[in-house]
């Protein structure tokens, strides 16, 4: 009786869930909160397929409850994105007035409300987002889609699946995760191509296969949000910059090649990472399919040297030893480079060591004087037979056509040469642009280069074959630019001078730092002229040596410029128109071509002495330059100097912001 009564209420609890279960189920789809919503779009439901384009089925995406939970918008209701969702019937009957779910106006919405309420500072990561919005508006993936020109090429859902979307902290297991899920992100719905090629890169391997989330992904090399189209000059340039990101020493090497001064300027035609080492199917150096590899890098370069392209010439065998990352400090791997910083730097610091102490030293000699009260003692000429008010006639026109000549071309190839030596700094690419490009640059210079090996060669055979016509001419005599034992004689001399140890050297025609101003022009075409014509022509010199001397072509020319100009514009300046007794500047005798006796006098006592006992020096008097011509050529002295302090400016810069 009893087990019948218990058997009969169990029959009709059993009865009664069934009757409610469903009732339920009808109450919770009644509402428009999440779990009416889940009713329908839980994961675990049936698809659900409405009318789509061209008469296609379009299946509707589930959502996961557990993943929508841990997600970001886990804690909102449907309807706070889903505006235009008035019921819960099968088929939504949707507000006219207002327009479906939309993740950017959704953001900027919240972030508009949040200043309002001076809320931006606890809420800065809306800020962020809103920032990322504006830069996905000018992306790449905004534009519209070829195929379907009404939706963008990629929306926020693509990448980001909002109603799962969740960025774990850095550090976490779940962060590595989601890092080794962004290949997959960009590939699988779109990319599949590159996605393949990047799984068997080496930066493939070390995300997908080894989990380092140090590993380059997509968004590391193509941004997150801004992305440009990989064809543009923008994306090009920004390219280098993310690789280096990760190969600091790889881009620090890469730029002293004229490949990256090149970029440094803001110019994508030269070779870039991806050039050499491909996009996406990166492989290591010593990998036989490496686009690198020994084997592979002459077709590599070829890819650019090759007479199909504008301006350029089939790469020749020495290509493949050039080294595009040589460095100066591995002297294992690239020994001529580290042999030649050594002999550079040593160059450099001598030079600048002896010549700074040198001028400062004279300064200050002369500047003691000054205030002691010595005063240059003047030679007196009364009674010697000629009018003192002449000038001593020192260069002829030659010579000052040539200066001016050299003086206006050495300034030229320093500013086109540290422009691009100095490609890093601000000012560079400025100049760059005014001047036309890079291209333009590089023809500036050569041309510029071509007309000082000129004027040097027409010079050094006027020269020689009027030296060698002169039967009295003594190659280490007195009127020679040859140096000889009293030049070491005079330099010991004047230091003994600059300490107060001795009486000031009598310099005979020419001192001795006037010939070394007069030798390094020869020093500087050989050294400067040939590593630059093997530069110029690279698909000549890379068929007779091997690559490295393009490395060390480059750093030598580089410096040995960068020496030049230092020098000419510090003690080529000092020496001639900054000394105590020349001020103010400029000395202009290489521009009206004479001097006063007592100048003449004061320079070059010794030579003085030697016209005057010989009585050749009433033969060299001429009269005054006219006034006009002489404020002519101090104003010509004054703009050379001030474009030369310039460039001296430039190039501090440049060293120094390097």
């Amino acid at each position: 009786m009893k087990r019948g009564f218990f058997l009969s209420l169990i029959l009709a609890g059993a009865a009664g869930l069934a009757f409610l279960a469903p009732a339920s189920a009808l109450a919770a789809a009644d509402k428009l909160d999440n779990a009416g919503c889940l009713a329908c779009h839980d994961s675990g439901k049936k698809k659900i397929e409405v009318p789509g384009k061209d008469d296609e089925k379009r299946v509707l995406a589930h959502i996961n409850a557990g993943k929508f939970g841990k997600g970001i918008h886990g804690d909102m209701q449907c309807v706070a994105c889903h505006k235009d969702i008035t019921d819960n019937q099968a088929n939504h009957v949707k507000a006219k007035d207002i327009k479906p779910a939309n993740c950017v106006t959704c953001h900027e919405a919240l972030w508009e409300t949040a200043r309002k309420e001076k809320l931006t500072e606890e809420k800065e990561r809306l800020g962020q987002v809103v920032r990322n919005v504006e830069a996905y508006k000018n992306s790449f993936h905004a534009k519209p889609d070829k195929d379907d020109p009404s939706r963008p090429m990629a929306t926020c859902e693509d990448c980001h699946s909002s109603h799962e979307f969740n960025v774990p902290p850095k550090g976490t297991a779940r962060r590595t995760v989601w890092h080794k899920g962004i290949p997959d992100t960009c590939g699988a719905k779109c990319h599949e191509d590159q996605l393949e090629a990047y799984s068997a890169s080496a930066h493939g391997e070390e995300v997908l296969e080894k989990g380092n989330v140090k590993g380059a992904v997509c968004t590391d090399c193509h941004t997150s949000h801004n992305i440009a189209a990989t064809g543009s000059e923008a994306f090009k340039l920004a390219n280098v910059e993310a690789c280096g990101s990760c190969h600091k020493e790889g881009l620090r090497s890469y730029a002293d090649t004229y490949h990256g001064q090149v970029n440094r300027l803001g110019y994508a035609y030269a070779a870039k990472c991806a050039d050499c080492h491909e996009s996406h199917k990166i492989l290591p150096a010593d990998h036989p399919k490496s686009s690198i590899h020994p084997k592979n890098r002459l077709k590599t370069c070829s890819k650019c040297h090759s007479d199909k392209k504008p301006g350029m010439r089939n790469a020749t065998p020495g290509f493949v030893s050039f080294g595009p990352h040589a460095n100066t400090h591995d002297f294992e791997k690239y020994p001529q480079m580290w042999i030649a910083s050594k002999f550079m730097v040593g160059l450099l610091i001598f030079v600048f060591a002896f010549f700074w102490a040198h001028s400062g030293l004279w300064y200050y000699r002369e500047w003691q004087d000054r205030k002691h009260g010595k005063r240059v003692q003047h030679v007196k000429l009364d009674g010697l037979g000629f009018d003192t008010s002449k000038h001593f006639r020192r260069f002829h026109w030659g010579w000052r056509i040539g200066h001016l000549a050299f003086a206006i071309i050495t300034m030229t190839l320093v500013l086109t040469g540290t422009t691009a030596l100095f490609a890093q700094s601000a000012w560079a690419p400025g100049v760059a642009a005014l001047l036309g490009g890079p291209k333009m640059l590089g023809l500036i210079h050569r041309v510029a280069a071509a007309l000082f090996i000129g004027i040097f060669l027409i010079h050094f055979v006027y020269v020689m074959q009027k030296l060698l016509r002169d039967r009295s001419f003594r190659w280490f005599g007195p009127d020679s630019l040859i140096p000889n034992w009293k030049d070491f004689y005079d330099c010991w001399g004047m230091f003994k001078w600059f300490v107060g140890k001795g009486p000031r050297p009598q310099f005979e025609r020419w001192a001795y730092y006037e010939k070394f101003d007069y030798w390094a022009v020869f020093w500087g075409v050989n050294i400067i002229g040939w590593s630059g014509l093997m530069l110029a022509f690279p698909h000549v010199t890379a068929t007779y040596l091997p690559g490295w001397v393009f490395n060390v072509g480059t750093l030598i020319h580089g410096e040995e410029a960068f020496l030049a100009a230092v020098f000419l514009f510090t003690v080529h300046f000092f020496n001639n128109h900054f000394r105590p007794d020349k001020l103010p500047p400029p000395d202009v005798v290489m521009f009206t071509g004479t001097q006063s006796l007592d100048e003449f006098r004061h320079d070059h006592p010794a030579h003085f002495q030697r016209m005057l006992e010989s009585g050749e020096l009433q033969k060299h008097l001429v009269d005054q330059p006219s006034r006009p011509f002489h404020v002519g050529s101090v104003i010509l002295g004054l703009t050379l100097i001030g474009i030369g302090l310039i460039l001296l400016a430039l190039v501090a810069v440049g060293f120094f912001g390097g």
